[in-house]
């Protein structure tokens, strides 16, 4: 090497790399490089111990930042993806919240001025059964959509799927206020679409992680995700219920809308299907993730399952696979069950008023 080169140069001809198939731009930033030689990777550095490589991968997968106060600083394209993610689900579960307390002041009574003098009467004459229906027909559709939703998930880009999904479902709240004041069945067709809609979001959360989550943050990541549907019921509810006590009871179809659309103005911008798609990512970040996936699918043979290869009668016939079916219906019967018909209990058995047993309901699930 010639040893007129400036030191910036050498670093760039001598890279340190610790990974097949990384460039030199990872070791300055693009504007600092002054050589004419195009980038390329030369192979791994002499200069660079076996224990500073390992040092720069546990940079890439827990970045420091020196700033609290400025966390933006060194929060990694991943771990924006896996927020906003859980945003997503924060909305969403917020949404399933609203018809629950909605419905409260929907159907009760209260005053109502006339020639003669008042009345009392609920301004929606829904029974039981009918309110039952109503808030039911939401699972209708999202039952139905949950093994398609893996499929859209690896067909299309699963990031697109999870963020039409969850704008299509925001659009159609706005319009439940309008459509209970039609007919109780319009309501029930577009909880219907909303479960629909709803329903391929689990399935392609988790091709998201295909493409952005390297296996030592996998757990991490797609919990960060996850947990937004737990803040969702937890900040739902009682939001739902300031709402409909001083605004009205179509006030939270209309925040929740709202706050779905902008969430997803957001989720364009700045989210994207794959690492090598985005145009702002890091090049050290981008490659981290890159290799290692690819090193993980390479290590497990990884091939490409078909719907005829998979494997559908080990399913069926493995005890495992029941006992976390189980389980999980048990789980979600019961979290549903408290999402949907605690607010209406605390209502009509404790007669607490709307704002009220918002607070009990959201202890039920912290």
């Amino acid at each position: 090497m010639p040893l007129l080169l400036s030191s910036k140069k050498q670093l760039y001809k001598l890279s340190r790399i610790f990974g097949k198939g990384q460039d030199e731009k990872t070791l300055l930033k693009d504007a600092e490089y002054e050589g004419d030689e195009p980038l390329e990777y030369r192979g791994p550095s002499l200069l660079w111990t076996d224990e500073q490589i390992a040092q720069q991968k546990r940079l890439l997968i827990q970045p420091e930042c020196p700033n609290f106060c400025k966390p933006a600083c060194d929060l990694t394209k991943r771990y924006t993806v896996a927020i906003l993610s859980g945003l997503g689900f924060l909305i969403l579960f917020g949404i399933r919240c609203n018809m629950g307390v909605a419905i409260i002041a929907m159907v009760s009574n209260k005053t109502i001025p006339t020639v003669t003098g008042v009345k009392f009467e609920p301004e929606f004459d829904w029974d039981a059964r009918t309110t039952g229906i109503v808030e039911s027909s939401f699972f209708w559709g999202y039952l139905i959509t949950q093994i398609p939703g893996g499929y859209l998930a690896s067909k299309y880009p699963a990031t697109r799927v999870f963020g039409v999904a969850i704008l299509m479902s925001s659009v159609m709240n706005l319009f439940i206020p309008a459509a209970a004041k039609m007919h109780f069945g319009v309501v029930m067709v577009i909880k219907v679409l909303q479960g629909l809609v709803e329903g391929v979001t689990y399935p392609a959360c988790h091709g998201i992680w295909r493409n952005w989550a390297p296996p030592l943050e996998r757990s991490r990541l797609a919990t960060i995700a996850f947990c937004g549907s737990y803040a969702g019921a937890v900040l739902g509810l009682p939001l739902s219920g300031f709402l409909t006590e001083y605004i009205g009871w179509q006030a939270s179809f209309y925040v929740y809308g709202v706050m779905g659309a902008t969430w997803y103005v957001l989720w364009h911008f700045f989210v994207f299907d794959k690492p090598s798609t985005h145009p702002t990512i890091p090049q050290a970040e981008r490659i981290y993730i890159e290799e290692s996936i690819g090193e993980a699918q390479g290590a497990q043979n990884a091939i490409i399952m078909t719907f005829a290869m998979t494997p559908w009668k080990k399913f069926l016939t493995s005890m495992p696979v029941w006992a976390i079916i189980v389980a999980n219906f048990c789980r979600s019967w019961t979290f549903y069950l408290l999402l949907i018909s605690q607010p209406k209990y605390f209502s009509h058995v404790f007669g607490y008023e709307i704002t009220e047993e918002s607070e009990p309901d959201t202890l039920m699930h912290q």
